[in-house]
């Protein structure tokens, strides 16, 4: 399709230009992505001032505002990483990012039954695999194929440069299973928005979100250590800190554990919330009898479509 096929050059050429551009001029570049990226997709932006004005109704609006640019600055530093991950392999690796919590790690899998990582689109979930990889080991990870197919092979060849093991969708709880039973790791994004087939509705953020109740179920039947862990970005240091948390005691009751998740993942969101994906539709699916959260109205005279 000509379509994918040029997605896939652009996105060949902004890679390439980041990964051999020296990283100052590599960021910059990034920025500039990441800025035509607001630009050429205004979607993105509103979806993202609609769920803040949603979840942190007691910020003011250039408040909002503030964080969705800091969006789109992590957008930028996940880019940069991304295309240099050929170099970073070869670079002490703690110039990109350092590791707090890793004794959590330890211990959970000390108990010979697995780890489930419960992670999200926050701070540098890439890098996050990648560093773990180096650092204890390769892990296995749930994705979703991208769209454009060209473009995913793409993704999947960097993400396997160290040995981590993608789980795509097909036939993947008894993958993530048979990984569990080895005593290795597996990572799991709980932050998108779940089917009314596969989800439950928690509170998140004050507002019903349907969550996906797989990882509590994964976690009752494995018996794996579940760590919340996630890769921030400290300005301070100008690096980013992988930090693992203690391990979250699931109680076997699938809803009741997926609330739990969920608050954790708000909490962390709260103390870094200009590095959480808001530009996505978080509360998109609704109960039964409400409307849609994101029917944007036209501006007078437009002929384009609502997002």
């Amino acid at each position: 399709m000509a379509r994918n096929a040029l997605e896939y050059c652009a996105a060949i050429v902004a890679l390439k230009s980041l990964e051999w551009a020296p990283l100052p001029v590599a960021h910059a570049l990034a920025r500039g992505y990441a800025r035509l990226l607001d630009v050429a997709i205004p979607r993105l932006r509103r979806v993202a001032r609609q769920n803040l004005a949603m979840a942190l109704p007691e910020f003011t609006p250039q408040r909002h505002a503030e964080i969705v640019d800091g969006v789109f600055r992590s957008v930028a530093r996940i880019l940069v990483s991304f295309a240099k991950v050929p170099a970073i392999r070869r670079q002490p690796l703690d110039r990109w990012i350092r590791l707090e919590g890793g004794e959590y790690f330890d211990e959970a899998l000390s108990r010979g039954r697995g780890v489930l990582f419960a992670t999200a689109h926050l701070g540098n979930w890439e890098l996050s695999a990648f560093a773990h990889a180096r650092m204890t080991g390769p892990m296995n990870f749930v994705v979703r194929p991208l769209d454009n197919p060209l473009i995913d092979r793409l993704v999947e060849r960097r993400r396997a440069l160290t040995g981590n093991r993608p789980i795509g969708k097909k036939d993947f709880a008894r993958a993530i299973l048979k990984a569990l039973a080895a005593n290795e790791a597996v990572g799991i994004l709980m932050d998108q928005n779940a089917s009314l087939d596969t989800g439950v509705f928690v509170d998140f953020f004050g507002v019903p979100a349907c969550a996906g109740t797989g990882f509590a179920k994964f976690a009752a039947h494995s018996g794996a250590a579940v760590i919340p862990g996630f890769a921030v970005w400290s300005e301070e240091e100008r690096r980013y800190v992988l930090r693992f948390y203690p391990p979250m005691e699931m109680t076997g009751d699938a809803v009741r554990d997926t609330q739990a998740l969920q608050t954790k993942l708000e909490e962390v969101i709260r103390a870094h919330p200009d590095q959480w994906l808001w530009i996505h539709r978080r509360w998109k699916t609704r109960p039964s009898g409400e409307g849609s959260l994101y029917e944007i109205a036209r501006p007078t005279g437009s002929t384009g479509k609502r997002s």
